[in-house]
């Protein structure tokens, strides 16, 4: 299902949600330059929720050494996916990163790729992908490859709005999905898996004891990603990164000296 048949996990455990959010500022912080260095440009695709939003709030921060460590003036901001409400919703993601981050640092609008979520699912998508299609300069069948995916897992396994058992989780051909998620009654706009697994990098922020087993299960348990759709993300890179707090990571074996602990996954 992706290029590469083995895949190494590097997962680091902060001891609370402060310690995790505070190394993924600096894990994006560091990405983003590493991107401009190597092609003059960052893209990055980020996710919604409690957890992404204290990084996103510490890297507008201007009290924190990451707000100058990012480079705003060469950084396309995406976004994973979306609900399908308006952009002031309380539940969109835009409005959350909007409040924690947006109206605080100095991104230009054309730098800030929305998804439209006021609009019909199947319309949104489509004017999303066409969005990445002009913005990454695409032809043909070119897909685009972003720089850094910043990604969640829900209790149930899901990942982006790649929910068990819905119809996005058999979308190869098409960058961008309207998902029908019955469990949840409503629909969601989606990036792809395959696009998601082209990134340089991608790494999911994980918090919680109530994800632990779902986590544990999703690394290292049978390959099942109709239950566990967590599991179809697996980088070309052959390089999966997690950072998680020390509940989410309470199941898996302990981090070495270099604070960090490996998994190695095959198919």
């Amino acid at each position: 299902m992706s290029a590469g048949k083995k895949l190494q996990i590097n997962y680091y455990v902060e001891p609370d949600a402060a310690a995790l959010a505070r190394r993924a500022a600096q894990y994006v912080s560091e990405m983003a330059g590493e991107a401009v260095e190597a092609q003059g440009r960052a893209r990055i695709a980020i996710s919604g929720g409690s957890t992404p939003k204290a990084t996103l709030e510490l890297l507008a921060d201007p009290a924190q050494p990451w707000r100058s460590r990012m480079p705003w003036q060469k950084l396309d901001l995406y976004w994973v996916d979306e609900r399908s409400v308006p952009p002031g919703d309380t539940e969109s993601n835009y409005r959350m990163t909007r409040e924690a981050l947006l109206d605080h640092v100095p991104l230009k609008p054309g730098q800030i790729h929305r998804i439209e979520g006021e609009l019909e699912p199947g319309v949104a998508a489509a004017r999303y992908e066409s969005e990445l299609r002009s913005s990454f300069r695409l032809e043909g069948t070119e897909n685009p490859r972003f720089d850094l995916v910043q990604l969640g897992m829900g209790n149930d396994g899901h990942t982006a709005s790649l929910f068990p058992r819905t119809g996005a989780l058999h979308e190869l051909d098409r960058l961008v999905a309207a998902n029908r998620v019955p469990q949840r009654d409503t629909w969601r706009i989606t990036l792809t898996w395959p696009v998601i697994n082209r990134a340089r990098s991608v790494f999911f922020l994980v918090a919680g004891q109530e994800k632990a087993a779902t986590l544990k299960e999703v690394l290292t348990g049978p390959h099942d990603p109709e239950r566990l759709p967590s599991q179809l993300i697996w980088p070309s890179s052959g390089i999966l990164t997690l950072i998680l707090d020390k509940a989410a990571a309470s199941l898996l074996p302990p981090i070495n000296e270099d604070g960090c602990g490996v998994l190695e996954r095959e198919r």
